[in-house]
């Protein structure tokens, strides 16, 4: 037989069971920044009040909102170099906000500049000094540069879980497109510089004790020439070239979404 003092525990354990809210779960305020990889040039799809900086419903920071229920401040702007970040993008981080991505360093490097020096027949381009160029920057000058932007966007929201997203490389070892002249030379330089890129932002990203998002492995096999092909090549209009296509950016989005979790 119970006694009084063990109906009356139960009792008062049913009323806070029927009393108590249920458990809140906090609302995920996503921001994302970055250059045109992070806008979703590529897909050729763009929202119409993006202007000149080409934000796409395809690329991967819409679609991973969109999986967390997330609210998104969608400033990524192609582009971007980091200065650009700091000056025209960062205001949209707040306090409030708990999910940041951020890739960018792409066109510090001067990846397209290189790419269309590299793209010209031997005769007419000289790919071998626009990659060493490319690669003394990267080297000398973008790590302080992402330093200072890592440091700037933890100042601004303490707490909030950053995610840094790196470059695929671009090639697969073949040039399939009319109008280009890749050396299979120039494509594993190309490759490498895009690794060498990736190092940097990857060692920065750790010291700023962000997590790295590196889609290298993902995309090999599936880059320019690829099967399937997830980055385009030489495209119409040109500004579409080297970029990943909608089925890119989904792959992005896979690749992100379990470090926004």
């Amino acid at each position: 037989m119970k006694t009084i003092a063990s109906v009356l525990s139960a009792a008062a354990l049913g009323a806070v069971t029927l009393l108590s809210p249920g458990i809140a779960h906090a609302a995920v305020n996503y921001v994302a920044l970055g250059d045109s990889y992070a806008s979703g040039v590529g897909t050729r799809t763009y929202m119409a009040d993006s202007g000149n900086c080409q934000r796409s419903t395809k690329a991967y920071p819409y679609l991973d909102a969109a999986r967390l229920g997330a609210s998104l401040k969608f400033v990524a702007c192609s582009g971007a170099r980091v200065a650009d970040v700091t000056a025209n993008q960062l205001s949209a981080v707040t306090s409030a906000a708990n999910r940041i991505t951020v890739q960018v360093g792409g066109n510090d490097a001067g990846f397209s500049s290189v790419i269309t020096e590299c793209a010209k027949p031997a005769w007419l381009g000289d790919c071998d000094t626009a990659i060493n160029n490319a690669q003394a920057t990267i080297n000398n000058a973008i790590p302080g540069r992402l330093n200072g932007l890592y440091s700037s966007i933890r100042s601004r929201a303490a707490s909030a879980k950053v995610i840094v997203v790196g470059y695929p490389r671009l090639f697969n070892g073949t040039d399939c497109n009319a109008g280009t002249f890749f050396s299979p030379a120039e494509m594993t330089r190309l490759n490498a510089t895009a690794d060498l890129l990736n190092s940097k932002i990857s060692t920065a990203a750790g010291a700023a004790g962000f997590s790295f998002v590196n889609p290298t492995a993902a995309f090999t096999g599936h880059s320019v020439c690829g099967n399937p092909e997830w980055i385009n090549g030489l495209s119409n209009p040109v500004s579409e070239s080297y970029h990943p296509n909608t089925t890119g950016q989904a792959q992005y989005a896979n690749l992100v979404a379990p470090a926004l979790k």
